[in-house]
């Protein structure tokens, strides 16, 4: 499983062809959402666990010590079928090739979202899963994590 946090003033998505946003959100995270073969409940599950411990926000000495919760912030969430692009063999073009399957990935997509709404106490906001989706944001910071599961159970990266 593979997160794309990034620190957002505002971030909204919009279906393509819908005109109006879908789910916009205020102060908070946009993440970028995705699932390789392999992964399982329990990777969506710490990694929500993970993502809801962050401390990316500053506090008054301007040291990243305060976590979305304590800021009051929001979460817009979005299933991102390209983090498991590789590029590794000969060409130019991107496989796809170790991508989770749909049904599992939408499945733990939403499990991740349940989980990190009840973490946090808040609704996750959400695209749709498998939609053409337009995602606006204004970063703050720029401030940019990518999260890995596999990096999480102390796995080599791939």
């Amino acid at each position: 499983m593979k997160v794309v946090l990034q620190r957002v003033l505002r971030a909204s998505v919009t279906i393509r062809g819908e005109g109006s946003p879908r789910a916009v959100i205020g102060r908070g995270y946009l993440l970028l959402v995705g699932f390789e073969k392999g992964d399982s409940e329990a990777d969506a599950l710490s990694m929500a666990t993970k993502i809801a411990k962050l401390r990316t926000f500053e506090d008054k000495e301007g040291k990243t010590n305060l976590s979305l919760s304590e800021v009051g912030g929001e979460v817009l969430s979005i299933s991102q079928f390209t983090l498991a692009a590789s590029l590794h063999r000969a060409g130019n073009r991107p496989s796809f090739s170790t991508a989770l399957g749909a049904d599992e990935a939408e499945r733990l997509y939403h499990a991740f979202d349940e989980r990190l709404g009840a973490l946090l106490g808040l609704g996750v906001k959400e695209g749709i899963f498998g939609a053409d989706m337009e995602v606006e944001l204004m970063n703050d910071g720029p401030f940019t994590l990518l999260l890995d599961s596999r990096s999480l159970r102390g796995e080599e990266k791939r």
